[in-house]
């Protein structure tokens, strides 16, 4: 008998666990990432934030936070950082990132979210399956390194040319 997964709001979710998920999915040096810098200051979206139990336990976390790009040009355009999406080591083949990836982007175009979303991830994954992509994204300077391709985005406000992305601290979350 297949196992239902419930979704939740992270807010709802011990925050120890999410933490202790985090880690086991990508390590405790993780902070030091280009994507932790991108979201520091900043409140998580709540509404686009979202956590996977199987009976109770915690299996999966995802996580957006607001982003600004600063092009070069003057524009001023906000953007939604999507991640990260964490799914326990044992559970990864079960299809529950994928999931949360389609409830976080439907929440996101409820909320009229949707219209830049960028994330920092696995470019054959993420584009086959939710339409991410670097067409835009070459001349984006982030607070650290990051490999070009697995810079992505999606959406019609997804600004292209050079620009600064950083928190954008003043969205309530």
């Amino acid at each position: 008998m297949r196992r239902v997964i419930e979704l939740t709001g992270l807010d709802k979710v011990d925050g120890n666990a999410v933490e202790a998920l985090l880690d086991r999915a990508f390590g405790s040096d993780r902070h030091g990432r280009t994507a932790y810098r991108l979201r520091a200051g900043t409140a998580a979206i709540s509404a686009l934030s979202l956590a996977a139990l199987d009976d109770g336990a915690l299996v999966a976390t995802i996580q957006c936070w607001p982003v600004v790009f600063s092009a070069d040009d003057g524009r001023v355009v906000p953007l939604t950082l999507l991640g990260p999406v964490a799914v326990e080591p044992g559970r990864q083949r079960d299809g529950i990132g994928r999931m949360l990836m389609t409830a976080c982007l439907d929440a996101a175009a409820h909320a009229e979210l949707d219209d830049a979303i960028m994330l920092i991830g696995d470019p054959e994954y993420y584009e086959r399956f939710f339409g991410f992509s670097a067409a835009r994204t070459a001349g984006w300077r982030l607070p650290g390194p990051v490999e070009r391709h697995r810079l992505l985005a999606r959406g019609g406000g997804v600004p292209a040319g050079g620009g600064t992305i950083g928190p954008r601290a003043a969205m309530a979350a």
